[in-house]
């Protein structure tokens, strides 16, 4: 299968192009360092040095892979959660509004069928616990869930275009902000990944909470549509 993963150097894009490789699939991986596109490449994937912005150079990129998937793990973070200040979410939240956008825009073009997509697990409106995936989302009052509500409703609203939400949880691992879980609703940096890879093929559009099974969110539709296992490590 043809996959174009967006974010392909980022934090689970960097597990997530070997996982791809090793089952078969061809991989073009974008980044917007040209530094990182050897990486890439030595992982098996085609590189593509695009910034997700430039709508037209990106169009362009995908038209060339011709993906029948597009697996967006782009964000916009920086490398210590204590530098996690408002530009900062503000930027993140600038690639789940835009950057979603354009990537929709270059998947329609590219004839890319489906799309699998970030977003996150710990933005649920205070209430039981634990979580399922209908469950209410915090307002879209700051600009974090404004992200989030963009991001979800273009990937799973777009007509022609199969979309698949995986709401991670907080994020441990290498290359992460944590080595271990500290507290509930986390999610190994492995785990996020191949849960990307089982949604090539399996699972129904829509949205999946992807964590571990500690009581903070149901992961039973992940685990019975996706095949999905928090325990898995590369």
């Amino acid at each position: 299968m043809r996959i174009f993963v967006a974010g392909a150097t980022g934090v689970i894009g960097r597990p997530l192009v070997p996982l791809l490789v090793r089952a078969g699939h061809q991989v073009t991986g974008s980044t917007r360092s040209p530094a990182k596109a050897d990486a890439l490449a030595r992982a098996g994937a085609t590189p593509t040095v695009v910034d997700v912005y430039d709508a037209d150079a990106l169009k362009r990129a995908m038209q060339a892979a011709q993906p029948e998937v597009v697996i967006h793990q782009l964000t916009d973070l920086p490398d210590e959660a204590g530098a996690l200040a408002a530009d900062a979410l503000a930027a993140n939240a600038r690639v789940r509004i835009e950057g979603t956008h354009n990537l929709i825009v270059g998947a329609k073009a590219a004839g890319a069928t489906r799309m699998i997509a970030q977003s996150i697990s710990f933005i649920y409106a205070p209430g039981r616990e634990p979580h399922l995936e209908e469950d209410a989302l915090v307002p879209p009052e700051n600009i974090s869930a404004r992200g989030v509500y963009a991001l979800e409703g273009a990937v799973t609203g777009t007509p022609g275009l199969a979309g698949v939400v995986l709401r991670y949880g907080r994020l441990y691992g290498p290359g992460t902000w944590a080595a271990a879980p500290t507290g509930k609703g986390f999610l190994h940096v492995d785990a996020a990944a191949q849960a990307a890879v089982l949604a090539l093929t399996r699972g129904a559009p829509g949205i999946y909470n992807i964590a571990e099974d500690d009581g903070e969110v149901s992961i039973a539709k992940a685990r019975r549509e996706l095949g999905f296992d928090p325990a898995f490590r590369a």
